[in-house]
């Protein structure tokens, strides 16, 4: 077989041209292909090349017809000759011999001429010579003739290792020399064109022995391994910082296939014709061997990153970001290329990365959990942001580690994500009773501590922040969820009572002086409770919402309450209407500076701003019929009050008579007997 010409060794972009190319190639020919040998000059001068026969034609080498132009491809696609005319005029048997050899040479192509036109880099033209040629050779016998088969098959291989190393580097050559892929791509068809016709015609075999040649065969051979060598190639894509050899090999895949497809559909699918499926060929190559590399990436000891980036590429970015692409997207649509990894090794991975994250995660809480208590431990006040007390680790490093991981699952898939929120959020509950438990036995053990209320304020500032995360991003139907608010509104309520009870044993004496003074000086006695609880709540301030304005309303609920105690103590009986008329006037500007106090702090309580009012107005009302109206509003507005509150209340009137008392108090039965409780108000006062 013929070795290699220089010019095909120099690559597919350029053809090396001058002598030093011919004399290589005459002193590289072996034996087999002597008779080839002969036809291509060692160095031609010129355009005349003669054979030995030819010289014996004419005693005059001038007088010999000189060989014709190369051939070059038509618009249509045919082979157009070019050659020099008979000189008109000329008599004889030298010019007839002249006229009759050049019609020869155009009519028959030469092994020269295919060299020319490979040289020159016209490769279409070129088949078609070639095709010419063993048409030629395929009728006659060998002998006598000056090309054989064997010279042809010798050109044929040179032509096609020329053609085949142009297709190869089809990515690269779609924009940079279009007109040299052209070039290769005519050829390949020229040769399966060829093939069907010798299929159709039937010929006997000895005639086309060497047919068909199978050149699409090959060119998916050659397509594969430009594929292979490019998504193998990792040097053309820039280094990735804290990529693992792992990612870098799959973002390198990734980043190929996308720009090298792309190539395909825009520069190179419309060279071909369309039984050649160019787009799907390169696509389902592309795909087979990222698969592939996946594959065996995913039965390999992959750390905890790499399986995150693995499920990453198989779910997410695979199929949607190529999918996404203007260019892509609608040819994609028409394969079914199917997912990176088979279906088992999928969910192997994603097992063991559920797993991962779920003991990651858990590690996260117990050791955050763990900080907490010992910096309760600390001679230390707690951090403030935005003027509330809270802590960094708790409020920050265990919901953001949580949330974090949920999205990163969800970044993969949704239904991966939803798996690893369910495990998580069984996480968080559990570490949420480790923290409660924590909390309690702090609370008893730690009242001595220097910051207690400050630390105290900081974990139920904790509480909210967990409440707003769970409320957000936990599913209703998981059963966690309820768990999880439950564990905190524990939390905060006990924190909130222990909060309150400095201040309620502060104020237990203060209320006590209303009875005891007769409800004289009754203005003082609330301006002293005012103060008192506006001391209190300067501290609570720097509680976060909403739970600060949920123990503002306890204290106001637990200030109305306090009050009404004390009004039905049983301690004050007056006859007198004008009596009951002041304090009537002194309950109600007592009802007035504390629904200014509680609602200018942030009570939200209004539903009890009308009770003390309410119950003023019964005190004044001297009518009975009045009384028992004013009494079924009151019962409308607060349905939990009994008759043992109510008769306890009107034992401050005592001009009323046992009838008028008796009606009044049957009148609230009737009236109450079928309405429910709305707000608990009534129904936590005893009365002795």
């Amino acid at each position: 077989m013929m070795k290699m010409l220089p010019f095909f060794q120099s690559g597919p972009i350029g053809i090396r041209n001058g002598t030093a190319g011919c004399s290589d190639l005459n002193g590289r020919m072996e034996n087999p292909l002597a008779s080839v040998a002969e036809h291509v000059p060692a160095c031609p001068s010129g355009d005349e090349t003669w054979s030995k026969d030819q010289e014996k034609m004419s005693d005059r080498p001038e007088a010999a017809c000189r060989t014709s132009r190369a051939s070059s491809i038509t618009s249509n696609g045919s082979c157009a000759s070019a050659g020099e005319s008979p000189e008109k005029g000329k008599k004889g048997i030298r010019g007839i011999l002249t006229t009759a050899l050049k019609k020869m040479r155009k009519a028959k192509p030469s092994v020269k001429q295919v060299m020319d036109l490979l040289e020159k880099q016209k490769l279409c033209d070129a088949v078609q010579h070639l095709i010419a040629l063993e048409k030629n050779l395929s009728g006659k016998n060998e002998e006598g003739l000056t090309i054989t088969q064997q010279d042809i098959e010798s050109i044929c291989e040179i032509l096609k290792h020329k053609v085949f190393s142009i297709l190869k580097d089809s990515v690269l050559l779609a924009r940079a020399n279009p007109e040299l892929l052209q070039q290769a791509v005519d050829a390949l068809k020229e040769q399966e064109k060829e093939d069907q016709n010798c299929t159709s015609e039937n010929l006997p075999e000895q005639n086309y022995q060497f047919r068909p040649r199978k050149w699409k065969d090959l060119w998916m051979v050659t397509v594969k391994e430009s594929v292979d060598i490019r998504m193998k190639d990792t040097s053309h894509t820039p280094r990735t910082e804290n990529l693992s050899a792992v990612g870098q090999n799959l973002l390198h895949m990734g980043k190929t296939m996308k720009e090298d497809l792309t190539v395909v559909a825009q520069y190179i699918k419309h060279l071909y014709p369309p039984e050649f499926d160019v787009f799907r060929t390169y696509a389902e190559l592309y795909h087979h061997h990222f698969a592939s590399l996946a594959k065996k990436a995913a039965e390999s000891q992959l750390d905890d990153k790499d399986v995150y980036l693995l499920l990453s590429w198989v779910h997410n970015i695979y199929p949607k970001d190529m999918r996404k692409d203007h260019v892509l997207a609608e040819e994609l649509e028409k394969l079914e290329l199917g997912s990176l990894l088979p279906l088992s090794l999928c969910k192997e991975l994603e097992k063991k990365y559920l797993e991962s994250e779920e003991a990651t995660i858990k590690n996260v809480l117990s050791k955050g959990l763990a900080k907490e208590i010992q910096r309760w431990k600390e001679d230390k006040e707690p951090e403030k942001l935005n003027g509330h007390f809270q802590s960094e680790l708790l409020a920050i490093i265990v919901i953001q580690s949580v949330y974090n991981s949920q999205m990163r699952a969800r970044d993969i898939n949704a239904m991966l994500g939803e798996e690893l929120s369910c495990r998580l959020s069984t996480e968080l509950a559990a570490f949420l009773r480790s923290y409660k438990d924590a909390f309690e036995d702090f609370k008893e053990r730690g009242k001595k501590h220097r910051y207690y209320r400050p630390v105290l304020i900081a974990n139920i500032n904790n509480c909210c922040n967990f409440s707003d995360y769970t409320e957000k991003n936990i599913a209703d139907k998981d059963d966690n969820k309820e768990r999880i608010l439950s564990t905190l509104r524990d939390i905060m309520t006990s924190g909130g009572d222990v909060l309150l009870q400095q201040l309620f044993a502060q104020l237990k004496p203060i209320y006590k002086k209303f009875t005891e003074n007769k409800w004289e000086s009754s203005n003082e006695i609330m301006n002293e409770i005012i103060k008192t609880t506006s001391n209190h709540i300067s501290e609570l301030q720097t509680l976060k919402d909403p739970f600060y304005h949920s123990i503002i309303e306890k204290i106001h609920v637990c200030l109305v309450k306090d009050y009404i105690v004390r009004l039905l103590k049983k301690k004050v009986s007056m006859k007198s209407p004008t009596q009951q008329q002041n304090l009537a006037q002194s309950i109600s500007k007592n009802a007035a500076d504390l629904e200014a106090f509680c609602t200018s702090n942030g009570s939200k309580a209004t539903w009890l701003n009308s009770v003390l009012p309410k119950l003023a107005e019964i005190i004044r009302l001297q009518d009975t019929g009045a009384i028992k109206i004013e009494v079924a509003t009151l019962a409308t507005a607060y349905p939990d009050i009994r008759k043992r509150h109510l008769e306890a209340f009107l034992h401050i009137k005592a001009n009323l008579s046992r009838g008028e008392l008796k009606s009044i108090l049957g009148y609230l039965a009737d009236g109450t007997a079928s309405t429910p409780p709305s707000t608990p108000l009534f129904s936590s006062i005893n009365v002795s």
